[in-house]
């Protein structure tokens, strides 16, 4: 009998795809075979043209308990690391770089880089039993890594604590800080993804790829910049059918017609 894939990939007739971490009993890591795996189903998700939203999901307790520790101390070299954690972060990447929202189902623990990809993902949805935190310090390895999308998403000294100590945080603690959008009992987390879905699925696809791009594009930039890059794609924006149909809509106080056949 054959074991069950480490990523497990859904896709329903709406375009919401849902990925999987499979791998409970070795708390989920992103080993080598993991970030393979998701690096190619993210590939498969941009090409498709018809998706609408990503859910990023795990079995078992845990979400993800970062990397496989075993495996990075099987290869104490330098060009091994480096390749590893350039691999992690062209992963990271992509999600940045889909054109559609990705959600993060977070049921349980996430740590070091499991909590980097919390950070990543544009939302995240959390059970209260789940915890957060980058406790590489712990076995002497600052999680610098998880730390990019981490201080793009909780205050800076609220990060530098985090990544200093190792502390754990809780997910309400999580909720405030900005790394997760809601907090809800585990027998309803389910429930609160689907309505961040359904609320997605309300919205045209072209306005939301073109807000998420400039939203990552105008972070990483000056104000000034930012305020052109934006201007940029608002015009842009509205020049597409999708939103001419939108404001005419609004102005005849009528639905549109995107929004009717969704």
């Amino acid at each position: 009998m054959s074991e069950e894939p480490i990523l497990l990939h859904t896709r329903d007739a709406r375009g919401v795809h849902t990925l999987t971490l499979n791998t409970p009993k070795a708390f989920n890591a992103l080993s080598e075979a993991m970030l393979e795996a998701l690096s190619a189903r993210l590939d498969e998700i941009a090409a498709d043209e018809g998706a609408r939203v990503l859910v990023i999901a795990a079995a078992g307790k845990a979400f993800c308990a970062g990397h496989n520790l075993k495996e990075m101390r099987a290869n104490p070299r330098l060009e091994y690391y480096q390749q590893l954690f350039a691999r992690c972060s062209r992963m990271m990447l992509q999600i940045q770089r889909l054109p559609v929202p990705v959600i993060a189902r977070v049921q349980g623990l996430a740590t070091a880089a499991g909590c980097q990809l919390v950070a990543q993902c544009d939302l995240a949805v959390a059970a209260q039993e789940a915890r957060f935190g980058v406790n590489g310090i712990d076995v002497g390895l600052f999680c610098a890594t998880p730390s990019v999308p981490l201080v793009r998403n909780v205050p800076a000294k609220v990060a530098m604590e985090m990544l200093l100590t190792g502390e754990f945080i809780s997910a309400e603690e999580a909720r405030l800080r900005g790394l997760v959008n809601r907090v809800v009992p585990a027998e309803a987390l389910d429930a609160e993804v689907e309505r961040l879905v359904a609320a997605i699925l309300t919205k045209p696809r072209e306005a939301i790829a073109m807000g998420k791009a400039v939203f990552y594009q105008h972070r990483e930039t000056g104000i000034e910049a930012a305020y052109q890059l934006a201007g940029q794609t608002m015009a842009c924006n509205m020049m597409h059918e999708i939103a001419q149909e939108g404001v005419q809509a609004f102005i005849e106080k009528r639905v549109p017609a995107w929004r009717v056949s969704a």
